[in-house]
């Protein structure tokens, strides 16, 4: 039984984004589920565009997702002798030929057919035909290298995500296949990159659903295996057009950089497409478990930042509080606030991660503990009023002599209570606000724990 091999081929030329990290995740999911192999390819071959940042943030995003892969990653102009090697062949087989025709004469060639009222399509000057008399070579002209695409019949294949597609071969032009530079274009490239590195099946965005006619005739004219394709509908942003590099879309890294947890967008991405049931929240290896190719959408999916902060929400109150602190420390310290007791900040975590849709809200919790809350004149009007103002200079000196833990910080606010003739819903918000810089907080005592006693004195000092 043949291996099945999967692959991401995302090309270095901005950041991986969104619809091809779902792509990849597919791909991932499904090699794994069957006992496979994954492959990260970097089609490269876009010199002018392509570069080394690109290449990182990729290969960045691919990591903090989890995505793992066998094989890669492959450059594709690292493999520029094996498409030339395969031209060579294609060309003595009669399935390729070179055209010599100038970007000025396909211009004009457009322009003529446009002008007739018909569809604009190369011409099929330079392909050979029994009989046909070719024109003279030009001087000075290089030439490209075309598919010698057939003008006749259909181009069928049962995809994975929407069913039996047709398209006849006479909507497709003679590909070009080489650049007069030599570089390949993107059709030939892959073909020949999946065909020798066994790819079985491939999934990827339904813009692609034109290209695969031109490939499937590609693998015919090699006698190549045929993968088998999945194209997954477009992922609309919230304003309900598409996105794309070009248009409101950010960066998986981006979505790190905003606190994120990798869990969760794996989570999140899944369901952009696909379903298992109702499940809603599971786990990375339930995703392998279930992730057989079945269950695909048709239809595109729409990103739904509401819904991603509630699953990160879910994965925030699940993850352990030593992780998060770590995660925490890092976001405080890009505020200048070096933090490296990471028992307390694990503390902390536990107590405010229920409070948190991301790692950055953490750290704007945990904040409050090292710099001046500098609390709001609307929140100490409201709360700070002259009938508390006692009990917190009360505390204020309690808190000297009692022992520091949530304990005796409770015994401490209880008297209080009693000594001034007050209920908690007075005293805790006067507390939170001069301590904190926030009208709302976990319960006072767990909070106040965390703080250094000074700290918490210092804060009450000039009540």
């Amino acid at each position: 039984m043949t291996k099945i091999r999967t692959r991401i081929a995302p090309s270095p030329t901005g950041f991986l984004h969104l619809g091809t990290a779902r792509t990849a995740l597919y791909s991932w999911a499904y090699a794994r589920h069957h006992g496979g192999e994954f492959v990260l390819r970097i089609e490269d071959t876009d010199v002018a565009r392509s570069s080394d940042e690109s290449v990182q943030q990729i290969l960045d995003s691919m990591a903090w997702l989890g995505l793992d892969y066998d094989a890669g990653p492959i450059y594709q102009m690292q493999r520029l002798a094996r498409y030339h090697e395969v031209i060579e062949r294609m060309l003595a087989e009669g399935s390729a030929y070179r055209c010599w025709c100038t970007p000025e004469e396909l211009d004009a060639m457009r322009e003529a057919q446009r002008a007739r009222g018909e569809k604009t399509h190369y011409d099929g000057r330079w392909r050979p035909e029994p009989g046909k008399t070719l024109p003279p070579v030009p001087d000075g002209v290089e030439p490209v290298v075309r598919l010698r695409n057939p003008r006749s019949g259909v181009v069928s294949w049962d995809d994975l995500v929407k069913g039996p597609i047709t398209i006849a071969n006479q909507e497709f032009d003679d590909l070009i296949i080489l650049r007069p530079d030599l570089v390949p274009t993107y059709n030939f490239a892959v073909v020949v990159d999946d065909w020798d590195m066994g790819i079985t099946h491939v999934f990827r965005g339904d813009e692609h659903i034109n290209n695969t006619p031109w490939q499937i005739n590609l693998f015919k004219a090699l006698g190549a295996p045929l993968p088998q394709f999945g194209h997954c509908p477009i992922i609309l942003g919230d304003d309900g057009l598409k996105l794309s590099k070009r248009r409101g879309a950010v960066s998986v890294t981006a979505y790190e950089d905003a606190g994120y947890l990798p869990e969760a967008m794996l989570n999140y991405l899944a369901r952009l497409g696909w379903s298992h049931g109702d499940e809603e929240l599971f786990t990375r290896a339930q995703m392998v478990e279930w992730f057989d190719g079945s269950h695909l959408a048709k239809s595109p999916a729409q990103w739904d930042p509401a819904k991603l902060a509630w699953v990160n929400a879910h994965y925030m109150k699940q993850a352990d509080d030593a992780r998060l602190a770590k995660l925490a420390q890092a976001r405080l310290l890009e505020r200048g606030i070096d933090a490296d007791e990471l028992d307390l900040l694990a503390r902390a975590a536990a107590l405010f991660k229920d409070r948190c849709s991301t790692v950055v809200e953490l750290a704007d919790w945990i904040a409050m503990m090292f710099i001046d809350p500098k609390p709001r004149a609307e929140d100490l009007q409201a709360h700070v009023g002259e009938a508390v103002k006692p009990a917190l200079r009360q505390l204020h000196e309690d808190f000297a002599r009692i022992a520091w833990d949530k304990t005796s910080i409770a015994a401490a606010l209880k008297a209080a209570l009693a000594a001034f003739g007050l209920k908690m819903p007075q005293l805790a918000p006067a507390l939170r606000v001069l301590v904190c810089g926030r009208v709302q907080t976990p319960s006072i005592d767990a909070v106040l724990a965390l703080f250094p006693r000074e700290t918490v004195r210092e804060r009450l000092r000039d009540v």
